[in-house]
């Protein structure tokens, strides 16, 4: 029997498929058996209550979705009152996804949230900083250190730091946020973009700008996993256009110990499971007993094809 636990610093996993954050609620619980994951990442909540952006907030393209939700929250009381409770009546750890617009509310907004039934709090640093004007916080290196700081500080429960791929350099971020207090990162949110109806001459989204995500994004997040897991010993989960048992692999092998699937989940409500199912079976074909053994196996070199014999 193949052995899918997988840890990420101190938390210990059955298996190393999680979902991300907006991506699964509540009513999942109608659809699959949550006690099969790895892990469950509740909804980014922010310390207001918050409506989100204006509509049209999705739009979809073959192998990508693109969206401008704006992180509608009803603020950590109701979070505390009434999700974590619901989150307790299941073996998996729960991941508290928080979003703020300051350092200092991010510490805030922590220490509210780390209540029991809280396993670890995922920093959604990919929000705007008003102390930078409006800049993501995961777009500049201080801003990021400043944020995990006042989380670590605030909170005793792990801290894992999800990144935003907008930016030059990942790994100067994923340093600063290791310098931080990280105990993981999660690479990576969505990548901005826009769409522009031809017809009308309007953007297609309410809030003229989205992110991109899906199948579409893989390589380019996938990049970006395995630069990260260069750059800094923190665990990583990877995170962006998963949707097969090979797209699972392919980030571990990478160098991510474990993942999260969002945008499939859409379409097909019981891929996780799914893949729970198919993994296994993958590390039997090929002779792994151990998933987490996955975790950096790439081969860097790669081999020059075999010139034929000259005739």
């Amino acid at each position: 029997m193949v052995d899918l636990s997988v840890a990420i610093g101190e938390v210990t996993l059955a298996n190393p498929i999680m979902p991300g954050s907006g991506t699964f609620a509540d009513g999942m619980d109608r659809v699959i058996d949550l006690d099969r994951l790895g892990a469950l990442v509740s909804k980014t909540i922010t310390p207001d209550v918050r409506e989100g952006n204006p509509q049209p907030r999705v739009t979809e393209y073959r192998d990508a979705m693109l969206c401008s939700i704006g992180i509608p929250s009803k603020g950590p009381e109701h979070y505390v009152d009434e999700v974590v409770p619901f989150y307790r009546n299941f073996r998996p750890p729960l991941v508290c996804s928080i979003s703020a617009s300051t350092a200092a509310a991010f510490g805030e907004l922590a220490a509210r949230v780390s209540v029991d039934g809280v396993a670890v709090i995922e920093a959604n640093i990919s929000c705007p900083n008003l102390e930078q004007d409006g800049r993501a916080f995961a777009m500049e290196e201080a801003a990021t250190r400043s944020a995990i700081a006042a989380i670590k500080a605030a909170s005793d429960r792990p801290i894992w730091a999800k990144l935003t791929p907008n930016v030059g350099d990942i790994t100067l971020i994923a340093r600063a946020a290791a310098t931080g207090g990280a105990d993981a990162l999660v690479v990576a949110n969505a990548l901005l973009g826009m769409a522009i109806d031809t017809e009308s001459f309007r953007p297609k989204l309410g809030n003229l700008m989205g992110g991109l995500t899906g199948p579409a994004v893989k390589p380019v997040i996938l990049r970006m996993v395995y630069q990260c897991a260069q750059a800094v010993d923190l665990p990583i989960i990877g995170c962006g256009g998963i949707a097969t048992c090979e797209d699972v692999v392919e980030y571990l092998l990478a160098g991510a110990s474990a993942v999260q699937v969002g945008t499939a989940s859409f379409r097909h409500p019981s891929t996780m499971t799914r893949l729970l199912d198919e993994l296994p079976a993958w590390c039997e074909r090929k002779g792994i007993a151990r998933v987490a053994d996955l975790t950096g196996a790439m081969i860097a070199d790669v081999a020059e094809p075999e010139r034929e014999a000259a005739v």
